[in-house]
């Protein structure tokens, strides 16, 4: 069974309600417990304490569980300082929220928080502001307090997140909707692709270019000069990806795939993940043996390592096979994610492999991509 975790809204919180207990008690605390939204305790063991009068900070180890998180192992700190003992016009006791290093700042529309403003999301900041309270309340603290969220190295981890392409700048985001890590990257990715479709749309785009991965970004920049911020990887949820963006208002997609994802299409997977199943190379050998290959170009694809292996086999044999047997697999992918679609929206497709470029196009692809460009 795999192991939950927790989020670093709930290590956010969880250091910002350490920090005001001892800012308010004057006692120092090496742990402390919070109740998540998801009514699982978190007994957090706090780091880096530091004491002064009118000013408590500590830090929390983000723990993922057996997610695949990158900001696993990083410390998320909260700073609580005392702002003033007049009442504000909130009520007694007002906390505020700000930002320190690490944290990335909301650049584009669209997302949990207002542009400008500190990419901690709502949850989190309920959690913050509610543990903050609940020591004023305990020991009888009035006027206002600043809680800074802060974590190191948080600007070099943003790199290996989605936050650049999300319009998060700077540094990682504080997020979590029940405060625990449940291991479904696939639910935390599905979550990416369908707010990046809706950024998209938000900027009226009509037609949306996906692809895969980084590979099929590098494609994209490299055979048309397509600007990535307008593009959006979809992983191997290809038939997610379609119903989503069917369902934020696209007429138009243009999905540019490795040979070794949009193969697997055109045996009708709507998910490319391995895990799902295979069969590249024997797809490949049926429709070579369609288009006219002999037994020994067949048995030369199926002891291929690769797809790009078995279009360099192909190739031995000129590029009139190689581009009927690779015009003939991009066809039954593309009747597969039109039949996926149906009424709701159009599809074209661009084909490429690493090393040979593009292998095959549907006919309108090429041209709806370049109207994405102006």
């Amino acid at each position: 069974m795999l192991r939950k975790g927790f989020t670093s809204g709930s290590c956010a919180a969880a250091a910002a309600a350490a920090a005001s207990r001892m800012l308010f008690s004057g006692v120092r605390i090496n742990s402390i417990m919070i109740d998540t939204p998801a009514g699982i305790p978190f007994n957090a063991e706090l780091l880096d304490i530091r004491m002064d009068s009118d000013r408590v900070s500590c830090g929390v180890r983000k723990d993922g569980g057996d997610d695949p998180d990158v900001t696993t192992g990083l410390i998320i700190f909260a700073s609580v300082e005392r702002a003033g003992c007049e009442e504000s016009a909130q009520g007694r006791r007002s906390v505020e929220i700000k930002a320190g290093p690490g944290i990335g700042t909301v650049t584009a529309p669209g997302l949990d928080q207002p542009v400008g403003s500190p990419a901690i999301n709502r949850v989190p900041r309920k959690m913050i502001i509610d543990e903050v309270r609940k020591a004023m309340e305990l020991f009888d603290e009035e006027g206002s307090v600043i809680v800074t969220i802060s974590v190191p190295g948080g600007e070099k981890t943003a790199e290996k997140t989605f936050n650049g392409r999300l319009g998060i700048e700077g540094g990682i985001s504080i997020l979590g909707t029940t405060g625990i890590v449940e291991p479904m990257s696939e639910e935390a990715l599905l979550a990416t692709i369908r707010l990046e479709l809706g950024q998209r749309r938000l900027a009226g785009q009509e037609t949306i270019v996906v692809t895969p991965g980084n590979y099929g970004m590098d494609m994209l920049k490299k055979a048309f000069g397509y600007d990535l911020e307008r593009a959006v990887r979809c992983s191997n949820f290809i038939g997610d990806t379609i119903d989503m963006a069917a369902e934020t208002g696209f007429r138009r997609m243009v999905l540019l795939g490795h040979i070794g994802k949009l193969v697997k299409c055109s045996g009708g997977a709507m998910n490319t993940h391995s895990r799902y199943g295979d069969g590249r190379m024997e797809i490949l050998a049926a429709e070579a043996y369609r288009q006219g290959a002999d037994m020994l170009m067949i048995r030369r694809i199926l002891s291929s390592v690769s797809t790009e292996a078995a279009v360099s086999a192909l190739d031995e044999d000129g590029p009139v096979i190689r581009s009927r047997v690779c015009g003939a697999v991009l066809g039954r992918a593309l009747e597969h994610l039109r039949e996926k679609a149906g009424t709701r929206m159009e599809i074209e497709m661009i084909m490429y492999t690493n090393e040979h470029g593009i292998l095959a196009e549907s006919k309108w692809a090429e041209e709806w991509l370049r109207s994405t460009m102006s």
